[in-house]
């Protein structure tokens, strides 16, 4: 149900957009419909895990991974639907109380919302990290016309945390592995106490080591596993990831391609981290805040509008062959 819309033009794109809000239970999410002359499709872009706003931004975070999917679509006639999660930008809730529910519940608010605003047009799902969990769940449940999973694990949430622990504790500072070892701190060892101290507790957020953490999303994304899910889907598919990503495993890709029940196309981009930004080094993590002053890598935005240019192509016409042709 559309509450509110405004035009104005969008400032992270330069496309004509409106500011709306619509309802996700009694939740009121805010965002940007990136509207285009002649649109042929129209697409829902979600974001990874945490309090991010439409444009994949938090506190100690700017992505701005999602603005530039939305401008590379528009590009191509695609129209599109951002938006903020519970609790950042513009949006109602707490964030503190989403868990992987709560943010489903929202994703499919906002197809529903994307239906209705374009009921003649196919609404595609672009997803990265956490996001495109959901837009797998989308796909399955036969809500959209077609997925792009960006960065996405086909393994429940523990083991990919635990993998990621295993990856990102050996890119530390060697300054920083030489602390932990002074204080006889074993980074994976504490991880393991910390889900077990989750596991505990039914508090929507707990403080770990001081820090506020939200508990409810984190069992919920621990005890999650999509393979299931991918199962269950019949629409057109993309699966993307870069090969230098520590924060789901890059051989996930070709997982969740032997999986999906529909077809499905796989690119691992070369040297490219979770962030959709070039690592070369693999430094993972300690690299990120220099890799956000780059933009978000062209051979993502070339593949993702690439792939959904293909989909609403026309079917080649049968031509029929002449008595005595060679088929």
């Amino acid at each position: 149900m559309r509450e509110e819309e405004v035009k104005h033009e969008d400032q992270s794109t330069g496309y004509a957009s409106e500011e709306v809000r619509f309802q996700s239970g009694e939740v009121t999410l805010a965002g940007t419909f990136l509207d285009t002359p002649g649109a042929r499709a129209v697409a829902l872009i979600l974001t990874g895990s945490g309090p991010l706003d439409r444009d994949s931004n938090g506190p100690r975070f700017r992505g701005e991974i999602n603005p530039a999917i939305a401008g590379a679509l528009a590009g191509r006639s695609v129209a599109s639907l951002r938006y903020d999660k519970r609790g950042a930008g513009k949006s109602g809730g707490d964030p503190f109380e989403a868990g992987m529910t709560e943010n489903y519940a929202d994703a499919c608010a906002a197809v529903g919302w994307l239906a209705s605003r374009s009921p003649d047009l196919p609404v595609y799902a672009i997803g990265h990290s956490e996001g495109a969990l959901h837009v797998a769940h989308l796909a399955a449940d036969g809500t959209v016309a077609g997925a792009v999973l960006v960065a996405c694990p086909a393994r429940s949430g523990e083991e990919i945390l635990t993998w990621q622990a295993t990856q990102i504790v050996p890119t530390l500072p060697t300054a920083t592995k030489a602390f932990l070892r002074l204080l006889h701190i074993d980074p994976l060892k504490s991880q393991r106490k910390a889900f077990e101290r989750l596991r505990s507790t039914s508090a929507n957020a707990v403080r770990i080591q001081g820090r506020k953490v939200n508990a409810r999303w984190l069992r919920q994304f621990m005890d999650y596993d999509p393979v299931q899910t991918f199962k269950r889907i019949h629409v057109p598919v993309l699966v993307m990831i870069g090969n230098h990503d520590v924060q789901v495993p890059p051989e996930d890709a070709d997982t969740i391609r032997t999986l999906v029940a529909g077809p499905c196309e796989e690119k691992v981009v070369e040297g490219l981290s979770h962030i959709l930004r070039y690592d070369p080094d693999l430094k993972g993590p300690r690299a990120y805040r220099k890799a956000l002053r780059e933009p978000v890598s062209p051979a993502v935005l070339r593949a993702i509008t690439e792939w959904i240019g293909k989909q609403d192509q026309p079917p080649i016409p049968h031509q029929r062959r002449d008595p005595g042709e060679p088929p």
